[in-house]
């Protein structure tokens, strides 16, 4: 019962968090977007007192349920493991705790979060790994089959479908993500739970705690017949059968172990005291009757998962043709999203995740090109401008790096000013009418005025108010000067109210 409860109530929290990275219509977040801010780190960074206390709780009281329930890269192994018992069963062993390694990748990690180290911080929490994975390799092929769909249901005058770009976001970031896949995969099929144990800050913080868990899994050492069935199905390798003890700083309570004991020698429940090492001993009255309702626990109530037939059509600008083979400007300053305050504050507290890059519907988040930021999200206009009424990454970040912004605030928020640049405008350069970036500037910040000012007639080119400039990038992704925009968005550390 308790390995059932646990694998139903994974599988909504890994569906849900899946498919938020995977959705590219925008209607999944109305439905799953709590789900992430349930993730420890995540919690921590965004101040998000009720979740961490919660998550504590549920640690102190039942032990490590967090890493085979809640956190998507934890289920992800076991369906990784999944695949390794196929191929041989029984193919775990206890093996000693290696606390070196563990507490040396904490204080690593802290210290890179302390130091601003972003691209290692981030490859060490495992909520920000899984992003990478989901975003960088399943998204793609999520977005192939919807095409393939979108194609079948045109040739059938349907439009339940529309098609949707598949387009490299950052070569380094799916390199990087390709790697974490197979090493995941890798440790995963051949050791079971060895990244949790062994590198995952997060589990070994949580360990701490586990350590004086109320309910845990324990011996009952007159049944065991020392038939090594425990350990060997034991994907953490915390359990040592020769001596009737389980490492409860490791143990994910997956009831595994219960599963395959054919003598009923485990049990979950209060039995057992603590012993030094934070592993269980055997209580000192095991003939008494145990209360078989002890064995199994509830945790959550049922989740809404059931997605919105409606989508969101992509908005066009009508009368344009496609622009294509534009050539990112290089910023003093990167272009961070509305919400976010600051570079230092989208540098103190995003994680990497890229569920704000999947979650565009512009197409204008990407990951970051710096080698110490490698991962954070920063703003591009090659392949569209955010628009002013839309706020979804905002309505989607989990640590509080994009604050919750409304659209009105959007549109007064400066998070970038547009840089004319002369030597680059058909005016000058052609000898032809332009006037791309007046038009379609959305707060009217830019107008056409005479090149010489004493000439009226003159070719006109545009005077940018920077005053009144939002940094939205339509003048950028419009203007039709190749391969590099006339007129183009520099960042600011600090965003102002216009």
């Amino acid at each position: 019962m308790l390995r059932k409860i646990r694998i139903t109530l994974a599988a909504v929290m890994f569906i849900g968090i899946t498919l938020l990275f995977l959705d590219f219509t925008g209607t999944m977040h109305h439905y799953v977007s709590w789900m992430p801010k349930l993730q420890f780190l995540e919690a921590i960074l965004a101040l998000n007192v009720v979740a961490i206390v919660v998550l504590v709780l549920l640690t102190v009281i039942f032990g490590r349920i967090y890493c085979s329930i809640i956190c998507p890269l934890g289920i992800l192994q076991d369906i990784f493991g999944w695949f390794g018992k196929k191929t041989k069963k029984n193919r775990y062993s206890y093996s000693k705790e290696k606390k070196w390694l563990r507490y040396a990748m904490l204080v690593v990690f802290i210290i890179s979060l302390v130091a601003g180290i972003g691209t290692l911080f981030q490859l060490l929490a495992p909520y920000s790994t899984f992003g990478l994975i989901a975003t960088n390799l399943l998204q793609p092929v999520y977005q192939a089959g919807n095409n393939v769909l979108a194609v079948i249901a045109e040739r059938s005058d349907s439009y339940a479908f529309y098609h949707s770009n598949i387009w490299l976001r950052s070569l380094p970031s799916l390199i990087i993500a390709a790697v974490a896949f197979i090493i995941l995969f890798f440790l995963a099929w051949r050791n079971g739970r060895t990244y949790c144990n062994t590198i995952c800050p997060v589990g070994t913080f949580l360990s701490f705690i586990s350590r004086f868990s109320f309910l845990k899994i324990h011996f009952d050492a007159e049944k065991c017949k020392n038939c090594s069935m425990c350990s060997r199905n034991c994907k953490a390798a915390c359990i040592d059968y020769k001596t009737h003890t389980v490492d409860a700083t490791r143990c994910v309570v997956c009831g595994n172990c219960i599963e395959n004991c054919k003598f009923g020698a485990l049990k979950y429940g209060f039995n057992g005291i603590h012993g030094s090492n934070g592993q269980l001993e055997k209580h000192a009255d095991s003939n008494k009757p145990v209360d078989s309702s002890k064995r199994s626990f509830l945790l959550s109530s049922a989740l809404l998962t059931t997605a919105a037939l409606a989508q969101e059509a992509k908005k066009t600008d009508g009368g344009l043709a496609e622009i294509q083979d534009k050539v990112e400007p290089k910023r003093q300053t990167p272009l961070t999203p509305p919400g976010s305050l600051s570079v230092k504050n989208m540098t103190q507290r995003c994680t990497g995740c890229q569920l704000c890059i999947s979650e565009c519907p512009n197409e204008v988040l990407r990951p970051s090109s710096d080698w110490l930021h490698l991962m954070l999200p920063v703003m591009s206009y090659e392949r569209g401008y955010c628009r002013p009424e839309c706020n979804r990454c905002s309505e989607v970040c989990p640590t509080g790096a994009i604050k919750p912004i409304s659209h009105e605030d959007k549109a007064s928020t400066q998070f970038g000013h547009a840089v004319w640049v002369k030597k680059n405008c058909i005016p000058l350069t052609d000898g032809v009418e332009c006037g791309n970036c007046a038009r379609h500037c959305p707060v009217g910040a830019i107008e056409m005025v005479p090149s010489n000012p004493d000439d009226e007639e003159s070719p006109y080119v545009p005077a940018v108010n920077e005053n009144r400039c939002i940094g939205c990038g339509a003048c950028e992704y419009l203007c039709p000067a190749r391969p590099f925009s006339a007129i183009y968005v520099e960042g600011h550390e600090v965003h102002k109210e216009v």
